[in-house]
């Protein structure tokens, strides 16, 4: 498996109503932060979250956080 595509150097912040997500892993996606099935043939697989309650997430953009899908500030380090 090669390295994601670095989609966005930095956060996707989104408003999300409850319902369950597929955070795109790879970063090929035209649909980001979410998965549209570009994975395929990359290697990659969206991580699946769900969520309970309305609110707003910072997704991973850069696609390298030690706690996918959300981002943890690892894109100011590259």
């Amino acid at each position: 498996m090669s390295d994601p595509y670095l989609s966005q150097k930095g956060p996707f912040k989104k408003d999300l109503e409850p319902g369950t997500y597929a955070w795109c892993a790879c970063g090929y996606s035209k649909n980001q932060p979410f998965c549209d099935g570009s994975h395929r043939g990359h290697g990659f697989q969206p991580v699946i979250v769900k969520i309970e309650a309305k609110k707003s997430a910072a997704f991973c953009g850069c696609k390298k956080t030690g706690h996918p899908p959300f981002c943890d500030g690892t894109h100011n380090k590259l």
